[in-house]
C-alpha cells in the first residue's frame, strides 16, 4: 500500500524567494488586497489541500535583520494573518486556515478569542501557528520589553541562549492558556430558553484561574466554545527545545528534514525519534502530534526552466536562496517524488512553501496534487472540520471532565 500524507501550503506575501515579487507572474500591486489572498486560498482549497498557514510578523525587518540597513529591494509590509484568514473563511469550503501569531507581544486572551471567532467563521477549520521570541525591531514597536531574542547563538543551539529558552517557556505557557480559554465554556453552556428567561447556564462557564511565569489570567473566554472545541495549535520546530514544545502542546508540528548528506542533525528518522521521545516524556492523552515536513519548492515544466528561474531570482536578489527547509527546484514530478519520499519516511503530511506566488501555488494545485492523487499518495477525506481531516478527535472541555470526576 502506498504511504499517504496530507498536503499543506505555507503562504508568504509574494512567495518564499525574496525576489519573487519581481517575477512577471507576480502581483506586487495586489499583495495588500483581499482579492489576492482570496485567489490563493481558493486555488489551494479547490485542489483539496488540507490546510494553509499564513505567515506574519510584528516588524518591517525580517527576524534578525538589521532595521538600520533595511533592504529596499524586498517586499516590506504585510496584512494581519488572523484577519486574512477571517476574511477568506466564508469564501472557502474545506481548507484549514492557520494564521501565524508571535507569542511575545499579543495577549493570549486576544489570540484565543480571535482564533475562536475564526473557527466559527470557517465552520470548524481554524488553527494557529505559534512563533516564540521577540526581535529587537519587534520590541521597539511595543516598548514593553528591554530584552529578547536578538540572534541565534554561535553554537546554533537553542539551549545555549537563556533568552531563547525563556521565549520557548513563554510560548508553552501561551499555548496552555489558549487551550484553557478554549475549554472555559462547556459545549452546553448556552441554553437559549426564552420561556424560562435563561440564555446561559453560568455554572458551565469557568474561570481558568491561571498563574504562571509569564501570564496571570483569571476569567473565561468571551467567545463560546467553538466548533472544534479547541482549534489546532501548530509550531515549526528545528531542534530539541522546540521539539519538546511541540510534543507537549501542539496538534501539528512542522519540521525541516534534509536528504542524506544534507544538514547534520536534520535526518528524518532522527527527528521523528526525538519527537517520539519528547512526547513520551511530556505529552498527556493518547492523541499523537501530527508531523508535517516542509519543502520550499520552485516548479517549472522542465528542470532546466526551473533552474533558470531560480538563477534569475537569485541574481535579482544578489544572494543565493537559503532556507531552513530543503529546497526542491524542478518539475511537478520532482516535487511529487520528494513528497512521496517523505511519505515513505513516516510523516503525516508535507507542507510546501511556494517560492513564487501565485505561480508555484497554481503549479502545486494544478500539477503536483493530481500526480500525488494519481499514485494514491494524497490522503483523501470527506472534509468537515480541520480536526476531522487530520484524524484528530474533538477534545472534551477539561472543566466538563472535572465536573464528572467531582460527582
Amino acid at each position: 500500500m502506498t504511504d499517504q500524507v496530507h498536503l499543506a501550503v505555507a503562504l508568504e506575501r509574494a512567495g518564499w524567494h525574496p525576489a519573487a515579487w519581481r517575477e512577471a507572474t507576480a502581483r506586487p500591486h495586489e499583495l495588500t488586497s483581499a482579492r489576492y489572498w482570496r485567489d490563493l486560498l481558493r486555488t489551494a482549497d479547490d485542489a483539496g489541500i488540507a490546510l494553509a498557514t499564513i505567515e506574519d510578523a510584528l516588524a518591517l525587518p525580517d527576524r534578525f535583520e538589521s532595521a538600520e540597513a533595511l533592504r529596499r529591494d524586498r517586499v516590506r509590509g504585510r496584512l494581519d494573518a488572523v484577519l486574512i484568514a477571517s476574511y477568506v473563511a466564508p469564501l472557502t469550503r474545506r481548507i484549514g486556515l492557520v494564521p501565524t501569531v508571535t507569542t511575545a507581544h499579543p495577549e493570549p486572551f486576544h489570540v484565543a478569542t480571535g482564533i475562536q471567532t475564526l473557527d466559527f467563521a470557517s465552520r470548524g477549520r481554524a488553527g494557529v501557528r505559534l512563533v516564540a521570541g521577540a526581535s529587537a525591531a519587534e520590541r521597539a514597536n511595543f516598548g514593553r520589553r528591554a530584552s529578547g531574542v536578538d540572534a541565534i547563538p554561535a553554537s546554533g543551539r537553542v539551549e545555549d541562549s537563556p533568552e531563547i529558552l525563556a521565549a520557548f517557556r513563554e510560548a508553552g505557557e501561551f499555548a496552555d492558556v489558549l487551550a484553557r480559554l478554549w475549554d472555559s465554556w462547556q459545549d452546553d453552556a448556552i441554553i437559549r430558553d426564552a420561556a424560562a428567561g435563561r440564555f446561559l447556564d453560568a455554572d458551565r462557564v469557568h474561570n481558568i484561574d491561571f498563574e504562571g511565569e509569564f501570564f496571570s489570567i483569571t476569567g473565561a473566554s468571551i467567545v463560546p466554545r467553538s466548533p472544534q472545541g479547541r482549534p489546532l495549535i501548530t509550531v515549526l520546530a528545528h531542534q530539541t527545545v522546540p521539539y519538546r514544545l511541540a510534543a507537549e502542546h501542539a496538534d501539528v508540528v512542522f519540521i525541516t528534514p534534509h536528504v542524506e548528506g544534507g544538514r547534520p542533525g536534520f535526518a528524518l528518522p532522527g527527528i521523528l525519534s526525538e519527537l517520539d521521545a519528547a512526547a513520551e516524556d511530556l505529552r498527556s492523552g493518547d492523541e499523537p502530534v501530527r508531523v508535517f515536513a516542509d519543502l520550499l519548492v520552485l516548479i517549472e515544466d522542465t528542470g532546466a526552466a526551473a533552474r533558470e528561474a531560480l538563477a534569475r531570482l537569485d541574481e535579482w536578489d544578489g544572494e543565493q536562496l537559503a532556507s531552513d527547509a530543503r529546497i526542491v527546484v524542478g518539475t511537478p514530478g520532482d516535487v511529487a517524488d520528494a513528497v512521496r519520499e517523505l511519505a515513505a519516511g513516516g510523516v503525516d503530511g508535507v507542507r510546501l512553501r511556494p517560492a513564487r506566488q501565485p505561480a508555484d501555488v497554481v503549479a502545486i494545485a494544478e500539477q503536483v496534487v493530481p500526480l500525488l492523487r494519481g499514485t494514491g499518495t494524497l490522503r483523501e477525506d470527506d472534509g468537515g472540520s480541520l480536526r476531522a481531516r487530520l484524524d484528530l478527535a474533538r477534545p472534551e472541555s477539561r472543566y466538563a471532565r472535572e465536573e464528572e470526576f467531582a460527582l
